[in-house]
């Protein structure tokens, strides 16, 4: 028999109702061990297989994940959706990507959007300009499953996963001390994300602890248009108070002083020395290679699937605590920190 049979005619075939081949094929506690050992044997014959958008609609469920995050070019967010995208594949879930371009309007209607039923749980980033987290509130309080990644809304009581951006940026600065920089910058693009504010406490902490004078002016707030950026880098590397060190929060500002760098007559690492929070796969590749600091992406998008398919499998027996998971970054160290 052609393959595309139905579950009707698939019991026709058994001589049984549909509704006892459907438990039969769900290994229901209602079926007996013989029936189900036939019905799976007939099924496998006649190459039957279940309609999961059938189902979805019985169940009610759309068998899919969404995912928000706040842009698509990071390389961070997209090894995050692979992880995600691994697990939820094995349990037979889909994905949903939306981009909010960092638009916090953008980002409520994308939220309002899946209040409609479109994805059964959520993955989140937050935008840069998410400061009322009201259409946040409404998905918890719906009941909708949502999980919230390196940037997160605090004030919702659900899991959240971050990497340890103190810590890091501590190290990061820490080890252009090291190497012997004495006049180190900071650049960032938000101030009020939590990842912002704990990168620049990380910096600021250890500029102190070694006993540097903490120079505003070393912290370069940038945007989000590329041009703009390079120059505003360029007029801090050509000023007479240039640094000697950098120190980039995001990967989009460490390639922005690469080529704002072209534009002078300064080399790196001699003149200047560069780190930066990246996930880039080309980081190696630059010339000079670029220190980073690397987030553990995919393995953060894992642990977000994991959750939340638990809490989609066993949504009676299993909750999202309110809590935070640290999950460390790594840093490594490549040509554009090291004297030649």
């Amino acid at each position: 028999m052609a393959s595309g049979i139905s579950l009707k005619e698939l019991a026709a075939e058994l001589k049984l109702a549909p509704s006892t081949v459907s438990r039969a094929l769900n290994d229901s506690y209602e079926i007996s061990e013989a029936t189900k050992k036939k019905v799976i044997s007939m099924a496998e014959k006649l190459n039957y297989h279940a309609n999961p958008f059938a189902r979805s609609l019985r169940e009610n469920k759309s068998k899919t994940i969404a995912i928000i995050i706040p842009e698509r070019i990071n390389s961070f967010f997209a090894q995050v959706m692979d992880g995600i995208e691994e697990i939820a594949q094995e349990h037979g879930y889909h994905l949903l990507i939306y981009n909010t371009h960092e638009d916090m309007e953008r980002e409520r209607k994308i939220v309002n959007l899946l209040l409609n039923g479109r994805a059964d749980a959520i993955a989140m980033s937050v935008t840069s300009q998410t400061s009322d987290n009201s259409h946040l509130k409404k998905l918890h309080d719906r009941g909708l499953p949502i999980i919230f990644f390196d940037r997160i809304s605090s004030e919702i009581p659900t899991t959240k996963f971050i990497t340890n951006d103190y810590e890091s940026a501590y190290e990061a600065t820490q080890h252009l001390i090291n190497q012997n920089c004495k006049k180190i910058a900071f650049f960032t693009l938000c101030v009020d994300l939590s990842i912002s504010k704990e990168r620049q406490r990380g910096f600021n902490d250890a500029i102190a602890d070694a006993g540097i004078e903490l120079d505003p002016s070393m912290t370069l707030y940038c945007g989000h248009d590329e041009q703009s950026n390079i120059e505003k880098i360029q007029e801090l590397l050509n000023s007479a108070n240039r640094p000697d060190g950098i120190v980039t929060s995001v990967e989009k500002l460490a390639f922005a002083t690469y080529q704002a760098l072209k534009r002078t007559n300064l080399r790196m690492p001699n003149d200047l020395k560069l780190i930066s929070f990246s996930n880039s796969s080309i980081a190696g590749l630059l010339n000079p290679s670029l220190t980073t600091i690397t987030q553990p992406a995919s393995m953060i998008g894992s642990e977000c699937a994991k959750l939340l398919i638990k809490k989609l499998t066993k949504p009676n027996h299993y909750d999202l605590i309110d809590q935070v998971i640290t999950i460390p970054s790594k840093i490594t160290i490549r040509e554009s920190t090291c004297q030649e």
